[in-house]
């Protein structure tokens, strides 16, 4: 029984589960979006949003930013999460991220999922937006490109000689 045990040992030790929890977290910051096995996703899930909870206080923010600076490394992504990401989560309480299925990954059958951040969402262009463009492209190109000369027939070849 599983009684009062709190996260997934994921078949690592200690320190390499550890490493490989503040990789995930570094790449899901520095992209905002990573694709990953689903049992990862979720162990990783609490893991972040932790950190966007610190990265959104006001009232310490160099210590803050030191418990944070404890498990992402990388300089640039330590000032991206509390410049922009702490900014766009600072009114909501928390559930900053979304993970979604994706189904079985095809060389051992492991469930696959998307682990994103909200507000990074794809956001296809609109239909009408995509045909005007496709058309000033076409209509474009007819203007710079000159009319394709076509060969003469056998009989206006006999006809010329």
């Amino acid at each position: 029984m599983r009684h009062r045990v709190a996260h997934r040992k994921l078949g690592r030790t200690t320190p390499h589960r550890i490493a490989l929890l503040r990789n995930l977290a570094t790449a899901l910051f520095e992209r905002e979006r990573i694709r990953t096995t689903l049992i990862k996703a979720k162990e990783l899930r609490p893991y972040a949003e932790k950190l966007i909870t610190l990265a959104k206080r006001d009232d310490d923010r160099l210590s803050a930013r030191r418990q944070v600076a404890r498990d992402i490394k990388d300089p640039l992504v330590l000032r991206k999460l509390f410049d922009s990401l702490g900014a766009r989560y600072s009114t909501r309480p928390g559930g900053y991220t979304r993970i979604l299925r994706l189904g079985p990954r095809r060389g051992d059958g492991a469930e696959m999922a998307i682990l994103e951040l909200l507000g990074s969402e794809y956001k296809p262009a609109k239909k009408g937006e995509k045909g005007e463009k496709a058309e000033k492209g076409k209509k474009a190109e007819a203007k710079a490109a000159p009319a394709p000369k076509g060969r003469k027939s056998k009989e206006k070849e006999a006809d010329a000689e």
